[in-house]
């Protein structure tokens, strides 16, 4: 397995169905912080739902239509990265995270997410990595400019929340926008 260093005790990993165990104990340190910002298919409650969520990512990652990755601290899984969306005939992938309470503030969502975008941009020849943010997340919306993207518009009642729809913001990098903020 790879690892690749975000800081000094921090590392990004896959994230694969058999660390369905240590996913749910991670969710169950962020569930109340993330729940608002992510799907709800995404919080897995029980040990077989959280085995599906990583499923269905091995599965997207086997298709080559997405994956995900986690954030390890000190040996512990923290938050993480995935390609919501990837999509090499049209170039155009979606890129997300997720990052529970404690670990926030270190800037290790801003390395991974670069990471995992420098490689889909430079090795796989995606030219347009979209970032969704639901309308009030003020930190997902800052990795997002981090990375250099610029924000297209917002998606007004885009799909059902638990209080009504939500609006969803659009962010977006092109492929010749990123060695400027890569380099």
């Amino acid at each position: 397995m790879f690892a690749l260093p975000l800081a000094e005790t921090a590392e990004l990993r896959p994230l694969s169905p058999w660390h369905a165990g240590e996913f749910l104990t991670h969710l169950d340190r962020a569930r109340e912080h993330i729940a608002p910002w992510v799907g709800a298919s995404f919080v897995a409650t029980d040990l077989d739902s959280a085995h599906r969520v990583l499923h269905r990512y091995a599965e997207k990652w086997a298709n080559d239509a997405g994956g995900i990755w986690g954030i390890w601290v000190d040996g512990t899984l923290v938050g993480g990265v995935m390609f919501v969306s990837f999509d090499t005939v049209s170039g155009v992938a979606e890129a997300g995270c997720w990052l529970e309470p404690a670990a926030e503030g270190r800037g290790l969502v801003t390395r991974a997410a670069t990471r995992i975008v420098d490689w889909a941009i430079r090795e796989r020849g995606i030219h347009r990595v979209e970032w969704h943010a639901r309308v009030g997340n003020v930190r997902s919306v800052a990795v997002a400019r981090r990375l250099g993207m610029r924000h297209e518009g917002t998606l007004r009642g885009v799909a059902p929340g638990p209080a009504g729809r939500i609006d969803v913001e659009v962010w977006a990098v092109l492929a010749g926008e990123w060695p400027a903020t890569t380099g």
